[in-house]
């Protein structure tokens, strides 16, 4: 006998681009809002499917928050604000709210209260729009690198090693004792190391990447990453997710930096025809929000964001993004610098030999190129031990040259780096002196180097921060509503 085929009630998002009928309809969600008339109730339901809610004619007793069921047929819609509505045969009451007690009322509230109540908060207009556009971006990612033969991969998240040797992994131990003996078990530092060894929680999936690119030529995954970093800014979190990508037979970073600035321009054009509804509820959010913009650095909405930059409508530029080395780029800081004549444009002096600050990406990417820019071939004291060696043709006569890294970081307005990237190097020689110049155990990355020994090929990769993208493109400055249940030093609720 044949297996039935499950099949689900539409959604309201699916309900809503119906045409009026008298077939007799299923609805499911969580009352939005209620208003009652003399001989009328109406309300309003979501079931997160769309920004757009279901009115419906009601009897029965109902609140802000209670979940509903309803029955009845979809019929155009007298009233202002929607073309269509339901007029409700059955309304079963799933479950009740108090509306003395729920958190979220009608009116507005801010984002500090609302990480106070995270479990519900993506009940709000806004929060539900942002993971909307979140999950589509996600798709989209999928999409493009299907397109370009690029296998979908899982990596771990327990790691034995730091992957950019940076100090900021969060180390991982059993909370139960691993010995077997009687009497009270001792918790002594080997019995809690549950596999044996130092273990910690992943911040980059790119060594992993960088073995099943051995094999299959072209693979990415979006994982979580975790970075044991005590600063508490807007732009940072202590779990985050990471879309990352190698690449192998890759000889030039063009070639790398054309796979990032694709994936983007495929992605923001991808939102703009399937989440326009998400786009303009956040737009007008951040408009409403954008009293910290400065009048050198107009902010585009989020339809227009994808509309420029998408790379595939009228009215998008199809050129390919800006490049700049780090060299120019501080020689650019510093021209605006100096053109002060008194007090410094920035807290933090550009120098050649000294990272860009936040402050410095923002001005290129939002003052002086007015959208995003590659900045290449930063010095190599600057970035970890795996990227390719130049040769020094970019660091100019600097009396601190140190030579140069074949790396990328792409800086976008509001954000500053949005992707890092480079050429990895490929030579084992080179690879072994980088090792040690970072005072990295060699030992434990033997598996690393066999990488070069047996096979090496040129190869290059990035790593792209998901939240730092849905940010730019919804307009969010807080990166922290740009996640579901964000954590960062200090705080980790549920």
């Amino acid at each position: 006998s044949r297996r039935a085929v499950s099949t689900l009630p539409p959604t309201i998002r699916h309900i809503l681009a119906q045409q009026p009928s008298e077939a007799s309809l299923q609805a499911h969600g969580w009352v939005k809002s209620v208003r009652k008339q003399k001989r009328v109730a109406f309300a309003e339901v979501s079931d997160g499917s769309s920004v757009k809610g279901l009115q419906f004619t009601y009897a029965c007793r109902l609140n802000v928050g209670a979940s509903v069921s309803l029955t009845g047929k979809l019929v155009q819609s007298l009233g202002k604000g929607q073309a269509l509505e339901m007029r409700a045969e059955d309304v079963r009451l799933l479950g009740a709210c108090d509306p003395e007690a729920y958190p979220l009322q009608k009116q507005a509230h801010t984002a500090e209260y609302l990480r106070e109540h995270l479990h519900l908060r993506s009940r709000t207009n806004t929060m539900s729009a942002m993971l909307r556009l979140r999950d589509r971006l996600g798709r989209s990612f999928h999409d493009y690198f299907q397109s370009q033969d690029f296998y979908n991969v899982n990596t771990p998240i327990f790691t034995s090693s730091d992957c950019e040797g940076a100090g900021e992994a969060f180390r991982v131990t059993s909370s139960i004792p691993t010995s077997s003996q009687g009497g009270t078990p001792s918790r002594t530092t080997s019995e809690l190391e549950f596999f044996g060894r130092p273990a910690f929680l992943t911040v980059s999936s790119q060594l992993h990447l960088e073995a099943l690119s051995s094999s299959l030529a072209r693979v990415y995954t979006l994982s979580p990453a975790f970075r044991a970093e005590r600063g508490v800014t807007h732009r940072h979190l202590s779990e985050f997710w990471m879309l990352e990508a190698e690449l192998s037979f890759c000889e030039n970073m063009e070639d790398v930096m054309g796979v990032v600035e694709g994936l983007i321009k495929h992605s923001l054009n991808d939102v703009r025809k399937t989440c326009e509804a998400e786009l303009e509820l956040l737009g007008a959010t951040a408009d409403a929000d954008s009293g910290s913009d400065t009048a050198q650095e107009r902010r585009m909405s989020p339809l227009e964001l994808c509309e420029t930059l998408g790379g595939s409508s009228a009215s998008s530029s199809s050129s390919a993004w800006q490049r700049m080395t780090y060299t120019q780029a501080v020689k650019e800081l510093a021209a605006h610098d100096a053109a002060s004549k008194g007090a410094s444009q920035f807290q933090f002096r550009p120098r050649w030999g000294a990272p860009l600050q936040s402050e410095h990406e923002k001005w290129l990417a939002g003052s002086l190129v007015g959208g995003p820019v590659f900045v290449t071939d930063y010095p190599i004291d600057l970035k970890p031990f795996y990227m390719r060696l130049n040769n020094n043709e970019d660091a100019g006569n600097n009396a601190d040259d140190t030579g140069t890294v074949a790396c990328f970081d792409l800086l976008i307005p509001r954000v500053g780096e949005l992707v890092g990237g480079s050429l990895r190097e490929e030579r084992l020689a080179h690879l072994e002196h980088a090792m040690k110049k970072h005072g990295l155990p060699v030992e434990e990355y033997e598996w690393y180097l066999d990488l070069r020994r047996f096979g090496s090929v040129p190869h290059g990769g990035f790593g792209l921060g998901f939240e730092r993208l849905v940010s730019w493109v919804a307009g969010i400055d807080n990166i922290r509503e740009c996640i579901p249940f964000p954590r960062w030093p200090g705080k980790m609720a549920l």
